[in-house]
């Protein structure tokens, strides 16, 4: 069981002064500090454009034998618009020019463009997996993308696109497992072994995904804690430091306990990770539930 946040260049939790020691300036040196007080950190920045491999070589470097990285998919990959500006500089120069000014979808991008565009993905993060601290690659597919057959080929087509590497799906449409479609879609990410991504969430908006926690892989289970601020849940365009932001209480990481203890019991490795992204809550959240579980196993 490792726990972790998304992202240890956090600007709100940088600026909170409560977890970096003030001495701590860089990147790099965030990252050896955080690996003396985490054994999992999620790679938010993969989101918003395609790194270079001498990035994730330098991440790998930086941390502790045992590290695991898990990093989100580029968005392109996963139906999110995309801005031309995220691309490559050579593959920007390449798109046809009615593709230049305005944010690019998966569909009209050029067939050999969009191959490069997953090979260079896949290249950028060869270091990690070569280190083996790459734990999975998150596919998290907006709310616009709707239970389907074909929804189901394309996360099929991701797979075999990440051939080699350990992908697990989010989804945030709540139809994926509504009395219709759960087993079906459990049943498939289980015949695929594709970790589904349970999700801590506020309940009762129209985007909040069901509280299931099922493992539909042997290899790994993940949990990602995403607050639960009724008040910010909706809000469109707000940076994620106001959407999530939210200090889970003991009691409320608590409930989760029995939950990844169940997990544990199906999937070799269980990942647990916050995403409530508002000072240090965040770091403060994965302290407590890591004491949570470690009080729970003593017992």
């Amino acid at each position: 069981m490792l726990t972790g946040i998304a992202g240890w260049v956090d600007k709100s939790l940088i600026d909170s002064k409560l977890f970096y020691p003030l001495s701590v300036k860089t990147s790099g040196d965030r990252l050896r500090f955080y690996a003396t007080q985490f054994s999992l950190v999620e790679v938010d920045s993969t989101y918003y454009g395609i790194p270079k491999p001498d990035s994730a070589a330098a991440w790998a470097a930086q941390t502790p034998p045992g590290f695991v990285f898990d990093v989100k998919s580029f968005s392109l990959f996963t139906n999110h618009p995309t801005k031309p500006m995220s691309l490559p500089p050579d593959l920007r120069g390449e798109l046809p020019s009615e593709l230049r000014d305005k944010n690019i979808y998966l569909e009209r991008m050029p067939d050999e463009l969009l191959d490069e565009a997953w090979e260079r993905f896949r290249a950028a993060l060869e270091p990690l997996r070569a280190a083996g601290k790459l734990g999975a690659v998150f596919f998290q597919f907006p709310p616009w993308f709707l239970p389907s057959s074909r929804s189901l080929a394309y996360v099929e087509q991701v797979q075999e696109r990440m051939f080699g590497f350990q992908v697990a799906v989010e989804f945030r449409r709540p139809e994926w497992l509504d009395v219709r479609h759960r087993d079906g879609t459990l049943a498939f990410l289980r015949s695929r072994d594709i970790p589904y991504v349970a999700v801590d969430v506020p309940e009762g908006h129209a985007t909040s995904m069901p509280e299931v926690h099922e493992v539909t892989s042997s290899k790994l289970a993940v949990v990602r804690f995403h607050g639960r601020n009724h008040e910010t849940w909706d809000l469109k365009g707000v940076p994620p430091n106001v959407r999530f932001r939210y200090d889970y209480p003991e009691a409320e990481l608590a409930e989760w306990v029995p939950r990844i203890k169940e997990m544990e019991r199906s999937a070799s490795r269980v990942h647990a990770l916050m995403n409530n992204n508002y000072s240090n809550y965040s770091v403060k959240n994965a302290q407590q539930l890591q004491r949570l579980l470690d009080a729970s196993n003593r017992r």
